[in-house]
Parts: C-alpha cells; structure tokens; sequence
C-alpha cells in the first residue's frame, strides 16, 4: 500500500494498486497525438497494438502491431481489444463539416464497438480523447470546468457525436471497466499536421481574417502535454480508493477532464507573433462576428444545396471558435490525475519557430 504524496494530507486518502495488464491498444496510432502516444508506451517498455487506416511500417519494425482497419469496421475493431490492459482511444473523425451520418458511425458507432470489445474481452482501462467542443453553446467560455451540460444543440456534427461518445464512455465506467475521458484543447507543436500548417497556409494565401474584436483568448496544449495527460490518466485509473470502504473506485473513473496548458493565449496576437518571427506579415483584416456567421451561413448552404467537396471556408461554427473566448479551470485534472503541464507555451512556441525555419533552410 502506498499513499499518493500528491494529495492533500488531510482528510487521510490511501491507494492500492490495481493489476493493470501492460499491454496497450492505442487506435488512431499514426496520428499526431497517436503516434507520440506510441512513442512514449514504447520507451516504457509497453506493448503496443494500433489500429488504423494508415499502415506505419516504421512502427511495425519497433514490435508494434499494426491492424489495418476503420472504426466503422465494427467487428474488427471490437477483436482488436482481445489480450489488451488499457485502451487508447485517439481516432475519430474530425472536421467542422460534413454528414452527420459519418460523423455518427466513426465517433459513436466505432466507440461503442471499441466497448463492447473491451467487455468482452476483459480489458480493464479506458482513456476516451474527447474533445471540449462537446460543451459547446456558442458563447464565451471562460474559466470553464466540467460541470458545464454536454452539448445536444451545435451546428457542427463533430461536437455532436464526440459528445454522444464521451456520455457513453463515461456511462461504461464499473468496476471491470473503467474509463476517463479527456479533452485537449487546440493540440499543437513540431510535427502538427493540422492546426498551425492551415493557419500559415491560409495567411500566406491571404485569407485569413480576424474574427470579432481580435482580443479572444484561448487555451492550447501542447503535444507532449496531451501525451502526459493520457498516462497519467491511465496511471489514475490503476489505483483504487480505499478511504470509502463502499466504493473502491478511483476519484478519476467515470470523468472526464479539460487537458490545456494552463496558459490562455490571446488567440490573434500568439498568430500574429508566429507569422512575424517566420517573416510573415501579420493578418490585419477584420471580419465582423455578424458579417463571419453571415458568410458562414450562405457557404454551408452552398456546400449543402450544391453537394460540393471539402470544407466551406467559413461555417458558422468556426465563426464563433474564432472570436469567442476558450479557456477552462483544469483544476481537477490537476488534483485527480497529477496533471501538470510540462512544456510551457514560451518553450513549445520556440521550438516550433525553430523546426520551421530549419525547415526553411533545408535545400
């Protein structure tokens, strides 16, 4: 029996280990987040199953195991989880557009599959990435917790369906299985595929704008944070809690936790300070929050009427991420999971300045 010298003192709390199988699933394992996750159980020593649509023979190399299939390949999927301890669930099918039917079948039909494969095969730990767009309401969100509802009403299917996902993840949680949910905000850093490489692409292009007023904050978190988040959770989900003789759950099964790096950004001044320190012009033009949802309305009725490919340039969703404010009290994160962020906004923004121009220089 060992005390977690982390927690208060007083009342008196005590932990036994849980008996977790060190064998891991991790699906979306080629993705951003995904594959640092991969990297991190595997320089643990962690045995490490992926599966994904990406076949990653570098990894397989390693000693992962790599099985090629989508989450909506329901009995592939629940197989996956034969012989695992702990359950990674990184994919899902993201975008602020799109058929909600697809949505649906990837993050909620491919993460009910996911758990009734880990029932029946006896996997004890669950680590649900979600995402905070699941609270989403359309206004500010500023020093947000998890108290705030689920979402149920959300002109994007993406925040829909993860939150139909995240409240079956957490309504899994017992005694045999238990399940977290976390929800990273804006995961970014050097090797970022998405996030940053959009932001630049569309401001070299000239078509980014400031939504609103330009003086919304945000919170980020980076890369290795978000790694940092999904062990500890796991490492969370391994103890039991033995203050309460009738409950022997951990505080954290059955929750779900905001992941950021405790350092909201004014969102248009941490984009302009990248473009300037790659030399880049700043982007200068405003849009009004009105005159963004009114461009965003008439595209997705576009996209919609004309069946047309890829995103809309604007949706109503993205008007409103762009010029709200989002940042959130990860307080029970900290207390719960010992979550701590390690690598600050400063130190992240210059390495990423870094990998960029020496990517700049490259012949």
């Amino acid at each position: 029996m060992d005390v977690d010298e982390r927690l208060p003192s007083a009342p008196f709390v005590c932990f036994v280990c849980f008996v977790v199988n060190s064998s891991t699933l991790v699906t979306g394992g080629t993705g951003f987040l995904g594959r640092r996750l991969v990297e991190r159980l595997l320089a643990a020593g962690r045995s490490v199953t992926v599966l994904g649509r990406t076949p990653a023979p570098d990894l397989e190399k390693r000693g992962v195991v790599f099985i090629r299939a989508s989450l909506d390949d329901t009995a592939a999927v629940a197989a996956a989880c034969a012989g695992i301890g702990t359950v990674f669930h990184v994919a899902a099918k993201v975008g602020v557009w799109g058929r909600y039917e697809d949505f649906f079948r990837t993050n909620v039909l491919g993460t009910r599959a996911l758990l009734e494969g880990c029932r029946r095969h006896g996997v004890q730990c669950f680590i649900h990435t979600s995402t905070p767009s699941v609270v989403y309401h359309g206004r500010d969100l500023r020093g947000a917790d998890e108290s705030l509802p689920l979402t149920t009403a959300c002109p994007s299917p993406y925040p829909l369906t993860k939150a139909i996902a995240e409240r079956e993840v957490l309504a899994a949680n017992d005694e045999s299985l238990r399940t977290v949910a976390l929800r990273p905000h804006l995961i970014w850093g050097v090797g970022d595929p998405h996030l940053v490489p959009r932001v630049l692409a569309l401001a070299k292009a000239g078509r980014l704008r400031i939504v609103g007023d330009g003086r919304n904050r945000v919170d980020m978190v980076h890369v290795d944070n978000a790694v940092d988040a999904h062990l500890l959770a796991e490492l969370a989900l391994g103890k039991l809690q033995i203050s309460n003789p009738k409950s022997q759950m951990p505080a954290a099964a059955g929750r779900a936790y905001f992941i950021t790096n405790d350092e909201p950004v004014v969102l248009w001044e941490w984009i302009n300070d990248l473009l300037t320190a790659l030399g880049d012009p700043p982007v200068t033009k405003h849009i009004s929050l009105g005159a963004a949802i009114a461009v965003g309305t008439v595209c997705e009725t576009l996209w919609r009427t004309l069946s047309l490919k890829g995103e809309p340039p604007m949706t109503r969703f993205v008007a409103k991420e762009l010029a709200t404010d989002h940042w959130f009290d990860i307080s029970a994160a900290k207390r719960d999971l010992g979550y701590t962020p390690r690598i600050s906004m400063a130190q992240g923004t210059a390495d990423l300045i870094a990998w960029y121009q020496a990517q700049s220089r490259r012949p």
